[in-house]
């Protein structure tokens, strides 16, 4: 709480509303002048920021230079006021909240969110005005569920992204080292490019938001886009699609039964089976980037038409190009029961991605495991 009033009256606010637990609590740590905290240096504002619960006395500069502090500490500053005298504060902060009521009109242009009614209570309700755009009521809990379901569907598409060239990737460079040709050319990894950046990105990037976002901790400002959590999901399920995919490409023609083909049809053969099954493969890993850290990878799937429709058309163009389009893409066609070896091994995916699952992956970010030996040789050089 920042005030223009001294600091008792201040202090018998806080403890009135609950911003101060008792007065034990009331310390000269956590309550100051403003005329105080403007006299400390930068650096020191910056520590004693994050201690402040009360500052009275405060001038509008002070307020001012508090957000500063607060957001060069790495906080996320959200801002209240009503007056002129507010307006650099707000107009500072991540997020300034003004009174539609009793608020100047200094104070509402500065501001991010207009509270109609001047009650707090009416956040929750929806009595809340967006200044950025004419004057359109919102719910605030609704603009956070969208802004974190935004947030979601980015990290569920990059960790779609990674897995299918992480995958790709592999296999085509471990079989060109090894023997020399490729089971994915040109044509098909184009395909599997479509799939996944024009496919994959309309249909995990229109996800709905679901209460269980609203359950997850705020992200922090630093926190690396990439979690532990993609990185699990993403690791798994390309370890099981190199693994199964080289295992056809280098032993497909006995497992596959193609020794009494000749050896270039059974070579056009196998390639074509590992080329559909990684195919199928990505359609299937869809629904498990749907959900990233829930067991249940189909709740709610039935009301994004646009997903349930992009995965049944990929799926269509993925038997056309096989059955009809051989000559195109270097396939050939494949009998119901490759065809259903395809499906299996794509369908492995869901009951690998559940017990996935299940495997605990660290709080700190694994960024950081590789950013903190560079930071130790920088700090040596300076040294």
């Amino acid at each position: 709480m920042v005030t223009g009033d001294n600091l008792q009256t201040a202090k018998a606010i806080a403890l009135e509303c609950g911003i101060l637990a008792s007065s034990e609590v009331a310390t000269e740590h956590n309550i100051i002048e403003g005329r105080v905290f403007r006299e400390f240096s930068e650096k020191e504002r910056e520590q004693v920021a994050k201690t402040i619960t009360v500052m009275g006395r405060s001038s509008p500069n002070d307020k001012l230079l508090l957000v500063q502090a607060l957001r060069k500490g790495g906080e996320v500053v959200a801002v209240t006021g009503d007056g002129t005298n507010d307006a650099p504060a707000l107009h500072e902060a991540d997020i300034g909240l003004s009174m539609g009521i009793q608020g100047t009109e200094v104070a509402k242009e500065s501001s991010d969110i207009i509270i109609l009614d001047d009650n707090f209570a009416s956040v929750v309700k929806g009595n809340v005005c967006s200044s950025a755009y004419p004057r359109v009521i919102a719910s605030m809990l609704e603009v956070v569920r969208w802004g974190r379901s935004v947030y979601a569907n980015i990290q569920k598409f990059i960790q779609f992204q990674l897995t299918v060239n992480v995958a790709a990737l592999v296999i085509n460079v471990v079989a060109a080292v090894s023997s020399g040709d490729v089971p994915l050319n040109a044509v098909q990894l184009l395909w599997v490019n479509l799939i996944m950046d024009t496919l994959g990105a309309l249909a995990l990037a229109t996800e709905p938001p679901t209460d269980h976002l609203m359950h997850r901790s705020p992200v922090g400002r630093r926190e690396p886009l990439i979690t532990n959590i993609m990185w699990r999901n993403l690791l798994i399920q390309a370890f099981y699609q190199v693994t199964v995919l080289l295992v056809l490409n280098f032993s497909g023609t006995s497992i596959l039964h193609l020794k009494s083909y000749s050896t270039e049809h059974a070579v056009d053969v196998k390639n074509s089976l590992i080329f559909n099954a990684f195919v199928l493969c990505q359609i299937f890993n869809e629904f498990n980037a749907r959900k990233p850290d829930e067991i249940n990878v189909f709740a709610g799937v039935t009301k994004n038409h646009l997903f349930t429709g992009i995965v049944g058309v990929t799926f269509v163009l993925q038997i056309l190009i096989i059955e009809f389009l051989g000559k195109f893409t270097s396939t050939v066609k494949l009998n119901w029961q490759q065809w259903l070896i395809s499906i299996v091994i794509a369908f492995v995916s869901w009951p690998l991605a559940v017990v996935g699952k299940f495997i605990p992956v660290p709080k700190t970010p694994l960024a950081k495991y590789f950013i903190r030996p560079v930071q130790r040789c920088r700090t040596a050089r300076n040294a």
